[in-house]
């Protein structure tokens, strides 16, 4: 293991930054997805006692069918995670939520996703001060805002809970918690079933530390698979079915039972939508780029191991994400097959502001103005694609202003219940986003 502990200190106006990430991330009301339906019809029959999610999911596309009765087909974590919060709000079955703006909805998936996603920008921060003084504020800012991590923090998508709960697996491994880390671990496998990647390379750099850490992580990370497999093992005993019949995710070009998980080799096509179609890394994300070369400025500065892990996760994820058939995985805001990779590409930030502090800054900029607009406006059927990407639909903006498609797909708010309108209402959390990256990026005044 490596032999110094993880770094860990406190950005410059932590909290600030936390609270404007908060209002930025969280404020979006996203119209019903099937990914909702999927996972938090299964958090209601949990409570209920079963498993079936006939009455509250209907025809949802992510399931499971077996002698005429509906079954999730996602990994169970989130919805087990749901529970105590879909039970305070009441929420109730799908047909009834509104599709528009629904209020309980909204609740249950920001104390859930929305938690997980600033748990996981605070620890990238206070992780990313420790590495490089001075840059943990603008890598909070960098990550919570300028990647796809963003949009999915007000959503039924789990990637976010993934991302923190496998991220955090490294943070305490690091720690030299190896016991902790198999826990945290176990559970990153729980929420999603390709997090297993995240468990074999936290258990190697684990191994650094010997043999007898390798044994305490695995012993947690097994007790909570147990767990997990339980849990499996009673679908399969109700529904009747195999593990890999509930596993399926049902999305257009994707065979659930084909290839690892539905994982193939990267394909041309993969490789052009993640990294070049209109929803793509370099096209709406190009802070990313800062954050690969700032791995190599990890490696450097002495994090040699740690450096080596993130760079194997991130790989796993974007080639894994270039290998489903279609890697944006339906209706979302991008490939939201890598997302739970993008913390460990994070620490990559925190070297990069130190060394080249305006090229990154400018990537983060152009990330923000991109990822926001893209954040703000995916849900929406019409945004299925954006036409010249979303930089051709920014610049219809300006001659269209409130005609324009990007306008009429804006998300509902959490200010438009108060009267505003949607435009208003995008222009706040923009201005929430602003004010962070200057917060962020204000150098310190000499005394």
């Amino acid at each position: 293991m490596s032999p110094r502990a993880v770094p860990w200190r406190r950005p410059r106006h932590e909290l600030l930054l936390l609270a404007l990430v908060a209002v930025a991330a969280l404020s979006p009301v996203y119209v019903v997805s099937a990914q909702d339906v999927s996972h938090f019809c299964l958090t209601r029959a949990i409570a209920a006692g079963e498993l079936k999610i006939d009455e509250c999911g209907g025809d949802v596309l992510d399931r499971s069918s077996y002698n005429g009765h509906s079954y999730s087909n996602k990994a169970p974590g989130m919805s087990l995670l749901a529970v105590p919060s879909a039970e305070a709000i009441r929420l109730r079955n799908a047909p009834s939520w509104n599709n528009v703006a629904d209020p309980r909805l909204w609740g249950v998936r920001v104390l859930t996703s929305g938690i997980a996603f600033l748990l996981c920008v605070f620890l990238v921060g206070r992780v990313a001060e420790g590495i490089a003084p001075g840059t943990g504020g603008a890598t909070l800012v960098a990550f919570g805002l300028g990647t796809l991590s963003f949009a999915f923090a007000a959503s039924g998508f789990d990637h976010d809970l993934t991302a923190v709960a496998g991220f955090g697996a490294f943070v305490l491994a690091w720690a030299r918690r190896p016991g902790l880390a198999g826990l945290a671990g176990g559970a990153a496998y729980l929420l999603e079933y390709e997090a297993a990647a995240v468990i074999l390379l936290v258990a190697l750099y684990v191994l650094l530390g010997g043999t007898r850490s390798l044994a305490r992580y695995c012993r947690r990370c097994r007790s909570r698979h147990r767990a997990q497999c339980r849990l499996q093992l009673g679908c399969v005993r109700i529904a009747g079915t195999q593990p890999t019949h509930l596993r399926g995710e049902s999305v257009p070009g994707r065979q659930p039972d084909s290839g690892v998980l539905g994982i193939h080799f990267p394909s041309a096509h993969g490789i052009r939508l993640v990294f070049v179609g209109d929803r793509g890394l370099l096209v709406v994300w190009p802070v990313v780029v800062a954050a690969t070369i700032g791995l190599w400025l990890l490696w450097r500065r002495g994090f040699r191991a740690e450096a080596i892990v993130a760079a194997l996760v991130t790989a796993a994820f974007v080639v894994g994400d270039c290998g489903f058939g279609d890697p944006y995985g339906g209706l979302s805001p991008g490939p939201r097959y890598l997302t739970p990779a993008l913390p460990f590409l994070a620490l990559g930030l925190a070297p990069a502001f130190a060394r080249w502090r305006l090229p990154t800054a400018a990537l983060t900029a152009v990330s923000l103005v991109a990822g926001m607009t893209v954040g703000l406006t995916w849900a929406a059927s019409a945004s299925s694609h954006y036409r010249e990407t979303v930089w051709g639909e920014l610049v219809r903006v300006v001659s269209q202003r409130t005609d324009s498609r990007l306008y009429g797909d804006l998300a509902k708010n959490l200010l438009t219940w108060a009267g505003p309108t949607a435009g208003v209402a995008a222009d706040a959390v923009c201005a929430c986003a602003a004010a962070a990256y200057v917060v962020a990026l204000a150098r310190p005044e000499q005394s």
